[in-house]
């Protein structure tokens, strides 16, 4: 997708939107396991919970968490604060994913070439806070010109939920439409000139930074 200054930001209030996906997940490997995390790495011993481990047992036991379990949802807590966990999907349901991001969203709204083929709205993120749920192998590619940007979509279903920006290649452009209900708020969108993309992109102020946690 191109970028371009905001050509006229329109906000619509929402209660929910859906979600569906297409590409290889990044900043994860199939297993969940942070990209550049060596196979075999040592794994840290007991935690000594100190006074807390009275709480710990007692959150562990009232949620039915494993240990595993209850340390992601703190950790997620605790580094996505302020932000949503949403989760989606492609239409037939062999692609599903979740995402962190804010309730209300910022969307754009592409007009090059491909962008108005497929009616390509999406908001973007950093690739850490994206994780494909399942569907790896159900997921194909499409690329054109630069090859950069990376259109993935279901092979079964043909949704595109989400994929590669060629404006952002180290993070994920979302389709909120593909989203579960419930999560969104708020969605604004902006327009962007795709036509004269790297025009767009240069003088766009903050387009660069959406993918950087």
């Amino acid at each position: 997708m191109g970028r371009g200054a905001a050509g006229g930001a329109r906000r619509s209030r929402r209660g929910s939107a859906a979600a569906g996906g297409t590409r290889r997940a990044r900043g994860r490997n199939a297993g969940g396991t942070p990209a550049g995390a060596k196979a075999g790495s040592p794994v840290p011993g007991p935690i000594d919970l100190g006074a807390q481990s009275g709480r710990w047992a007692a959150f562990q036991e009232r949620h039915r968490l494993s240990c595993e379990e209850a340390a992601r949802l703190l950790l997620d807590a605790y580094e996505y604060r302020g932000l949503v966990k949403h989760t989606g999907g492609c239409h037939c349901g062999a692609v599903r994913f979740e995402v962190w991001a804010s309730a209300d969203l910022h969307v754009f709204n592409c007009n090059c070439s491909i962008c108005t083929k497929k009616q390509n709205r999406h908001f973007i993120v950093p690739a850490s806070r994206f994780k494909l749920l399942k569907g790896a192998d159900n997921l194909t590619t499409y690329t054109f010109n630069t090859h950069r940007a990376q259109h993935t979509f279901c092979k079964t279903c043909g949704v595109q939920s989400f994929y590669t920006p060629r404006s952002n290649p180290d993070g994920y452009g979302i389709a909120p439409h593909c989203l579960d209900e419930g999560t969104v708020q708020t969605i604004i969108t902006e327009d962007i000139n795709g036509k004269e993309w790297e025009k767009a992109v240069k003088e766009h102020k903050t387009i660069r930074d959406m993918s950087k946690p």
